[in-house]
């Protein structure tokens, strides 16, 4: 007999070797290596290999990696015509998945590694995506948008599109390892989006625009835009404590806390604690971790709920000046790793998916009646 499981929780649905996520034991591994070893020792560049080809990729691999995602960062003329033309109110998270699938319409590969059709449209995607939401970014505000550079790093070279400076070391280190945390996470609900599609033999920007507009929900990706929010809303650290009550009575969210695997402390929420820190002191704006810090005790205290990612991704982006509409956007750049590997792994042994649903809805046999009768 078929068993019913609202939101599949717990339910397998297929067998990966990318990501797995113990959400007892507050444990998330990458291709069998720990979050912990990988964060603030590999790059970025080195976890999408370590994705795509599961493995870390020696120095002349990496170098070739490299070569092909800084060859590909130029986008078709007309996806920048669009991104110019928007309308500037839009969010941006909307604009990429927009954008996103219109790259399917052009997919013309520029550099000259050999390697499957499927592989270079992976790493397109990768270069691609966020040069698409930094020049949306500049676009909306009436600036140019700056020529693509190929000897910058993918967290490098984000910062210096949406800015048009080339970031400090410091930057560039801080959202490298953001983009490292945020890379893979198992069958998240996007990523199951992507494979879904995938499943089905569409192509590519077809399963990673409708990843996006997975993540897009404040109950997945849009979760850190909404910390941001909340801190904003409450204003200073002395109201804290009022309205996280107030919130408790009314049974609202708090946003960034809690989360639907872990059932510990999200082994990525310290990594970024530790840098939001950071930059609040350097920066001497200290509020925004003290509320945070105070919500997290709180919550803690309270109801035994834990900080997640987002909880503190949204104080490090702040921090780096970041628009708050671009944080989802900044998740969809670093997961396109993760994303575009699920993809290529579900085709390797590929099986539609076709879940079955339990019918709970009239009895059968209902009659038509004619209209006047009804």
């Amino acid at each position: 007999m078929a068993v019913v499981s609202k939101g599949l929780e717990g339910v397998v649905a297929a067998e990966t070797e990318l990501g797995e996520v113990k959400g007892q034991e507050g444990i998330l591994y990458y291709c069998g290596y720990d979050i912990n070893e990988l964060a603030g020792h590999v790059s970025y560049e080195e976890v999408v290999y370590l994705l795509f080809h599961n493995r870390l990729p020696n120095r002349y691999e990496l170098d070739k990696l490299t070569t092909a995602l800084r060859a590909e960062r130029e986008l078709p003329q007309g996806v920048i015509d669009f991104l110019t033309r928007a309308p500037k109110d839009a969010k941006p998270i909307d604009i990429m998945r927009t954008a996103v699938s219109m790259l399917g319409c052009y997919n013309v590969s520029r550099h000259d590694l050999a390697m499957s059709e499927n592989m270079a449209t992976a790493i397109r995607l990768v270069s691609q995506v966020g040069v698409i939401a930094a020049y949306f970014h500049r676009a909306r505000q009436g600036l140019d948008l700056p020529p693509v550079r190929k000897d910058l790093s993918e967290a490098a070279h984000f910062l210096y599109l949406i800015t048009g400076e080339v970031p400090s070391k410091e930057a560039e280190a801080t959202l490298d390892v953001a983009y490292v945390l945020h890379a893979e996470h198992g069958f998240n609900a996007s990523t199951f989006t992507a494979r879904v599609v995938a499943s089905t033999l569409s192509d590519m920007y077809s399963a990673i625009s409708a990843a996006i507009g997975a993540l897009k929900g404040p109950l997945h990706g849009g979760a850190n835009e909404g910390v941001i929010h909340m801190l904003e809303e409450i204003g200073s650290p002395d109201k804290v404590d009022a309205w996280v009550e107030d919130a408790l009575a009314q049974k609202k969210k708090i946003m960034g806390i809690g989360h639907r695997v872990y059932k510990v402390l999200d082994p990525r929420a310290p990594h970024l604690k530790t840098m939001a820190i950071k930059l609040s002191n350097e920066l001497g704006e200290a509020k925004w971790i003290q509320m945070s810090e105070r919500i997290a005790t709180i919550m803690r205290e309270r109801k035994g709920l834990n900080a997640n990612v987002d909880f503190y991704s949204a104080t490090v982006y702040y921090s780096l000046g970041i628009p708050t509409d671009l944080f989802t956007p900044i998740f969809a750049i670093s997961r396109m790793s993760g994303w575009t590997a699920h993809v290529l792994e579900q085709w390797k042994d590929n099986r539609l998916f076709r879940p079955l649903s339990e019918y709970v809805g009239k009895p059968y046999g209902q009659k038509v009646l004619p209209i006047d009768e009804r």
